[in-house]
């Protein structure tokens, strides 16, 4: 059973203690409307990845700098209704945003390019064994890099840019590699809603010299999102359960 949300419904988001993932609170829901969207300048990757997850209730984000991924930082930093917590290593914000999303009902961690992602790899194939929704973003090398066969710092010494995508197919349930602005605000969204359906990680690398850079596209709505079913099901059996309770205390 899939739920979609469009951009004016409201999304509710599972609440409670790290470790109880079935929690929920009723109170607890963004509506994507409520949410201020690009325009003009404001139109950047950087901007729009930081505006959607603010929509689907993402608030803390856990991260450590790379100088692949500071611009894309920087964004992120600069949206009012999220709030960038560092960590003191990749498998720290992988694991935190895993505990995030067992609380919150969908999480989010940011690192850098492959030294980064091969860090946080274990916290993220946890996430995909415990069925949790976490978006694991990449700062991916610059874009006029690839075919090139340069060998970049942060890597293994090889031309070969592909191997943390490689290592992260078998983990995710969908893989975003945005090297250029054409088709960036498809495979973003396509990423995220991907997360809330199938309830599982998913993988998004943005190439570090295309944060700052506006698209037309950016000022699109979004992408339907979906509730992942387990939660929908325990919303409603909340739901159902609280009004079975009104009804036996009213009598």
């Amino acid at each position: 059973m899939d739920i979609k949300i469009e951009a004016s419904d409201v999304i509710a988001i599972p609440s409670g203690n790290v470790g109880s993932p079935h929690e929920t609170d009723p109170t607890c829901c963004i509506r994507s409307s409520d949410v201020r969207f690009s325009s003009g300048a404001e139109a950047t990757l950087g901007h729009h990845i930081a505006r959607r997850l603010v929509q689907i209730g993402i608030f803390d984000v856990f991260s450590v700098p790379g100088d692949f991924n500071l611009t894309l930082l920087d964004h992120l930093i600069a949206e009012p209704g999220l709030n960038l917590i560092g960590c003191c290593n990749e498998l720290n914000a992988g694991y935190a945003a895993d505990g995030y999303a067992r609380s919150r009902g969908v999480g989010a961690c940011v690192v850098t390019f492959t030294v980064g992602g091969l860090s946080v790899l274990n916290a993220i194939a946890g996430a995909y064994s415990e069925n949790l929704p976490l978006i694991c973003i990449v700062g991916g090398p610059n874009s006029n890099d690839y075919g090139t066969n340069r060998i970049l710092h942060h890597t293994i010494g090889l031309p070969d840019f592909s191997q943390e995508l490689r290592c992260f197919q078998t983990v995710t349930c969908y893989q975003a590699v945005v090297n250029n602005l054409e088709d960036a605000h498809e495979q973003i969204d396509t990423a995220i809603s991907t997360a809330l359906k199938e309830s599982k990680p998913v993988y998004i690398s943005i190439s570090c010299n295309l944060p700052a850079i506006p698209h037309p596209t950016f000022s699109q709505e979004p992408v339907p999102f979906s509730l992942a079913p387990k939660y929908v099901l325990q919303i409603l059996f909340d739901f159902f359960s609280m009004s079975r309770w009104f009804r036996i205390h009213k009598r």
